[in-house]
């Protein structure tokens, strides 16, 4: 069953909502929710520099209070386990900075509802604090138990946790969020609901030019690994005669060499409504295995995807599986790229 959070609890509060900054996926799964929210409430929204990209664009009229960056950076060298690992000091004290940062907020903006995706940190006894993630169990190639039973000490600090997908047979996200037999399980915290899939997307109305492209990829995500999955596009695509549109999550990088070596419309951070129309007029989607940009195809009705995961990120390359064994997706490796010629569009 999946919980309606815009029609049941929330009226006349004040709530502060910010999102994890790991890339745009987080801030853009969290636009419905607020657009939802601000019809009842007052909404304040916790930026940093990368998340305030979409909020600007979304919801130019909400009040904007700044938060530390996890500025966590992906390594060409190390998995994201590892590079996780190495960056667990700089993590926890973020955690810590954000915890002491919002009890002033609290009190200073009278805050009644405290929404969290994926910022540990966010949550207070003096305000409700809800908790928003599909990671309720974690997949991680070594220490994956004390990875959970840290996982889950953090989520039980909040009041409730909101899970944007479908509980069941019907999930998007598999044993991500749907373990009940799992050493880890939630059964004794009664307050997990399941939200269905959210997308800034879904509502937008545009005119769509049927298979005008054969790929559009979808590069987004943290940097260096961003920009290496591109070098590497370029590379294979570069002798393809194929249509070929590139959405780039990003505005830092510059001129790329897509147009001089390959017959490619680029597009950097492009509006919902082009982002949308760009989906819908391609036959296949090239993107990483992430899981906002799954819900966005999934509630798009894209069903021709291959798929990417960031190499040694766990969550992407499980995705990717569950992704190819329930709907039919394509995986491809990043080592294997070179594949990508040899199929047809």
């Amino acid at each position: 069953m999946v919980y309606s959070i815009f029609t049941v609890l929330f009226k006349n509060k004040t709530i502060f909502i910010a999102p994890l900054d790991w890339g745009l996926g987080h801030a853009t799964r969290c636009v419905s929710i607020i657009k939802q929210l601000s019809i009842d409430n007052t909404v304040l929204l916790g930026v940093t520099p990368l998340t305030k990209i979409i909020f600007d664009e979304e919801l130019p009229g909400l009040k904007q209070i700044e938060l530390p960056s996890y500025n966590v950076r992906y390594s060409n060298i190390f998995p994201l386990w590892m590079k996780l690992g190495f960056s667990v000091p700089q993590i926890s004290r973020i955690i810590a900075e954000e915890n002491t940062l919002l009890a002033k907020l609290i009190s200073t903006h009278k805050i009644d509802v405290v929404i969290s995706d994926n910022r540990f940190g966010l949550h207070s006894k003096k305000a409700y604090s809800v908790f928003i993630t599909h990671q309720l169990f974690l997949k991680a190639p070594v220490f994956v138990g004390i990875a959970n039973r840290i996982n889950k000490k953090y989520i039980l600090n909040f009041n409730e946790v909101w899970v944007p997908d479908y509980e069941g047979e019907n999930s998007l996200s598999g044993e991500l969020s749907q373990s009940k037999n799992h050493p880890d399980s939630y059964r004794d915290h009664k307050n997990v609901k399941y939200i269905g899939a959210q997308s800034r997307l879904k509502d937008i109305v545009v005119t769509v030019e049927e298979n005008k492209y054969d790929y559009l990829i979808l590069l987004s995500g943290p940097e260096p690994i961003r920009t290496s999955l591109e070098n590497i596009l370029v590379n294979t695509f570069k002798n393809s005669d194929k249509k070929i549109a590139l959405v780039r999550g990003t505005k830092s990088v510059g001129i790329c060499s897509w147009q001089s070596a390959v017959s490619c419309e680029v597009f950097d951070l492009p509006s919902k409504e082009i982002l949308k129309k760009l989906i819908l007029s391609s036959h296949k989607i090239i993107c990483r295995s992430g899981y906002s940009t799954l819900m966005d195809m999934h509630l798009l009705g894209k069903k021709e995807l291959i798929l990417i995961p960031t190499p040694g990120q766990s969550e992407q390359e499980y995705l990717a599986k569950y992704w190819k064994e329930k709907f039919g997706a394509e995986i491809i490796l990043q080592k294997e790229i070179k594949k990508l010629n040899s199929l047809k569009a």
